[in-house]
């Protein structure tokens, strides 16, 4: 059974980015300015994994958006193939894999753009979209059953 709770980390998403927390918008920073992406001395920072990072408050890592979204996708660890194609696709690094193996979705991330789904190849497809509200395991059970290809 997969881990339905998996997260990256428990530093990711620990603040909400959105209007009300006096941080300027996009369009109000100076020209010129300069946002570390992390606290102190980056060097060496490529070779630490994604959690071993001391990200800045800046940064989208320690930031959640999930209020954006209005769909999300689910992700069924018996169909999947570990092609990675959701993991390269991603805009968001919402697909958590390790040793090129899918672990699961990262919901603090995840806008809903479904460009995950999109480039599954498998069938039925290892990732669906599914309503915010939908419970994990009620997506899971009404999971589609592969499809034959006709013959012309």
């Amino acid at each position: 059974m997969q881990d339905l709770k998996l997260r990256a980390s428990e530093n990711r998403g620990k603040s909400q980015l959105e209007a009300g927390f006096d941080l300027l918008g996009w369009d109000e920073v100076t020209q010129g300015s300069v946002l570390p992406s992390f606290e102190g001395d980056a060097s060496g920072i490529a070779n630490l994994k994604a959690e071993e990072r001391n990200y800045s408050g800046y940064n989208s890592y320690t930031a959640t958006v999930a209020s954006w979204r209005v769909v999300k996708p689910v992700f069924n660890i018996d169909v999947c193939i570990d092609c990675q194609n959701c993991w390269v696709w991603c805009p968001d690094s919402s697909i958590l894999s390790r040793d090129k193996q899918m672990l699961g979705i990262d919901y603090d991330h995840c806008k809903g753009c479904e460009i995950c789904v999109e480039v599954c190849p498998t069938n039925p497809k290892s990732l669906l979209m599914f309503k915010e509200n939908e419970d994990l395991e009620t997506a899971l059970s009404g999971w589609p059953e592969k499809t034959k290809k006709e013959k012309n």
